[in-house]
């Protein structure tokens, strides 16, 4: 039995999700967060799967998300739908309902947030509710667990007798109720092919959607009286056709609402929320605000705690790594493979673990802000801005999931509705500095700029802003003409923030950088030793040969970098591997220098000049990110050769923005 989970953004769907799978998916506050759909099996039930399905407002498929979810159920006809709706907000939520009840499969509505609406005085006549839209309906409270066991069985008990909606016809009189019975007319025989009913068919025909109309195989003819009964209707109405549906499914939902809620009054969370608005959103606070929350965080993560971590895992490590390379000579294991066991795994992995700590300590704070529905005030004060280079706020959301890993915010962009916004934020989400760029840049402050870690880690993140802003501009003018599509976004109330979330995230960051460590990089870590002992003959030579296999590829690309001070083969293999993970810098610099923490960071002061220093850590927070992302940006684009010309230009924009910045900083240093 599968069953689809479909709800409005911020209605609690992914809570109501890991509350019925066990599901260790993270729960965010800001809209955008589940882009692509996501399964589990219900709790003691292995004979019922949930999809959670994208966020969406409707069925009408603007974005993305709406795409994902109507053709799922339409193509994979789930047992039945479970619909979530907020309960304090149940006006907005139900025009979904209305449409997802024209699909007519099984379906059952969960009133969600019960008892913050009972909590300010408000109520629903559930009885009376379920009668008026044909479907049963249950209220529940996700987050506290309250009626989640009565509901899953309430929505099996409903797929087991293919229980579904009643007919309802919510149109009444006049020139819509006459537009789509006609249509309905028109289009019968064809919904009944590929298995949908007639009205839902006949509203997406009206509305103009494309593969539907597609899907239905219409006639010329057909397609003629469909066009001339929704001109009919908007003549008639004084409306165009999508604003005379959406009239006519909030009049209904209108008068159901009358008869049967009864409105919350403003809450406690609601008041303090407008209160906290007045400075967070605030016309002149907010982007001073947040850039002082991120500096704070900065602050934290780079120097006060995780630095302090970081360092005492990297004593730790060098220690461990010391204690093995003694046991390993005193057993008298062979010197080549002792030199891959520490030279090579040790040097390379070891290198790369200690900086764990700051991965940790910056998305414990990065999940308290989403957490708290900070996020969605950010996205809010960041869409007038965003507009001046050519997009709207939404894009930010991807941008912002950049700064974690740049493949979740690549598959982010799918939440965009237009095309042109979609392709131009997934072109400047390599800009924003993931967490695997994290190492290099501790690396290299500790090297040279001890004692002003917090400016440089800071003005590194914002360079690649003001980068992504350049280049954004320039596309708009260029590649990228037009307007971007309006911005609409609800802003949840502030709530304190879930330990289980947060510490989920923090969990999740950890392990997918520790899965890292031990095979990306350790893999690398391997090819990379073998090819800094041996030859082109594969006779062994010692670390740092001129003329050992790495070498001879490091120095045939060295020379491009000779302009922005590190001309060192061992610097450019070490870009060349960064290619795969961005981790894999620091750990093949580590091998190739035969040195990790704070060693490496004084053997780097041999290779670099401050100058140069700071010309490759522009390169570094610019150039092309891994190969897991140049794939997603493949599947995205749908084009090898686009995605060939994205990473080439990606490269093209590092390489002179680091040569600019080799020059100024020559200038000023």
């Amino acid at each position: 039995m599968v069953i689809a989970l479909v709800g409005n953004q911020n209605c609690g769907k992914t809570t109501l999700f890991n509350q019925l799978t066990g599901s260790n998916q993270h729960v965010g506050n800001f809209p955008g967060v589940t882009v692509e759909h996501k399964s589990g099996e219900a709790k003691g039930r292995k004979d019922c799967t949930i999809v959670d399905l994208p966020g969406i407002y409707s069925i009408r498929p603007y974005s993305g998300e709406e795409v994902v979810t109507r053709n799922f159920i339409i193509d994979n006809s789930p047992d039945a739908i479970l619909n979530i709706a907020d309960a304090t907000n149940i006006e907005r939520n139900l025009y979904l309902t209305l449409q997802l009840a024209e699909m007519g499969k099984p379906m059952v509505l969960a009133l969600n947030m019960m008892d913050e609406l009972l909590g300010n005085h408000g109520s629903v006549n559930i009885e009376e509710l379920s009668s008026r839209l044909g479907i049963p309906v249950l209220p529940i409270s996700a987050a506290k667990n309250d009626g989640v066991e009565e509901l899953l069985e309430l929505t099996m008990e409903t797929a087991r007798k293919k229980q579904k909606p009643k007919k309802v016809d919510f149109c009444g009189a006049g020139p819509v109720h006459r537009c789509i019975h006609t249509v309905s007319h028109v289009v019968e025989d064809h919904a009944d092919a590929i298995g949908v009913p007639s009205r839902f068919a006949a509203t997406r025909v009206i509305e103009q959607d494309e593969e539907i109309i597609k899907r239905l195989g219409l006639s010329e003819n057909e397609l003629e009286l469909v066009e001339h009964a929704a001109l009919e209707m908007e003549r008639e109405s004084g409306l165009d056709r999508n604003a005379a549906l959406a009239d006519m499914r909030y009049r209904f939902i209108e008068s159901v609402c009358a008869d049967t809620v009864v409105k919350a009054q403003e809450s406690k969370e609601q008041q303090r929320s407008v209160k906290i608005d007045k400075v967070l959103t605030n016309k002149y606070l907010a982007i001073p605000t947040f850039l002082a929350i991120m500096a704070f965080i900065f602050w934290m993560t780079f120097d006060v705690i995780g630095q302090r971590l970081s360092d005492l895992l990297a004593v730790g490590i060098a220690m461990f790594t010391d204690w093995v390379d003694a046991l390993l000579t005193a057993y008298g294991l062979n010197p080549v493979v002792q030199s891959l066991i520490i030279d090579g795994v040790f040097a390379g992995v070891g290198s790369m673990l200690s900086f764990l700590p700051l991965i940790v300590v910056l998305f414990f704070f990065l999940s308290i802000l989403e957490d708290t529905g900070y996020m969605s005030r950010v996205a809010f004060v960041m869409d007038k801005l965003l507009r001046k280079i050519g997009l709207s706020g939404r894009s930010f959301v991807p941008m912002l999931i950049g700064f974690g890993c740049s493949v979740p915010a690549v598959m982010a962009t799918r939440t965009l509705s237009s095309e042109r916004d979609r392709k131009m934020t997934m072109l400047l989400v390599p800009f924003m500095s993931c967490s695997a760029k994290i190492p290099i840049y501790a690396l290299f402050t500790a090297a040279f700029f001890p004692g002003d870690k917090l400016l440089v880690m800071t003005l590194l993140y914002i360079g690649g802003m003001l980068t992504g802003i350049v280049a954004a501009k320039i596309l708009s003018l260029t590649s990228f003409t037009g307007k971007p599509v309006p911005f609409v976004m609800e802003l949840p109330n502030y709530r304190m923030p879930s330990l289980k979330s947060v510490l989920l995230l923090m969990w999740e960051k950890a392990r997918d950088f520790i899965r890292r460590a031990f095979t990306v990089i350790f893999l690398a870590t391997i090819v990379i030793w073998f090819l800094q002992h041996f030859d082109a003959k594969l006779n062994i030579v010692e670390a740092g040969d001129g003329s050992s296999l790495l070498s001879l590829i490091g120095m045939s690309v060295a020379p491009i970098f000779a302009p922005l001070g590190f001309a060192d083969w061992r610097i450019a293999t070490s870009l060349i591997t960064g290619l795969m993970a961005k981790e894999a810098v620091v750990s093949t610099m580590g091998v190739l220098m035969n040195a990790s923490g704070s060693a490496l960071a004084a053997a780097l002061t041999g290779v670099f000049t401050t100058q140069s220093a700071i010309a490759f850590l522009a390169f570094a927070l610019l150039y092309t990110p891994c190969v897991a992302a140049i794939s997603a940006m493949r599947k995205e684009l749908g084009s090898g050769l686009k995605t060939a010309g994205v990473v080439i230009g990606q490269c093209c924009v590092a390489w002179i923005v680091a040569f600019a910045v080799y020059c100024v900083a020559g200038l000023v240093l």
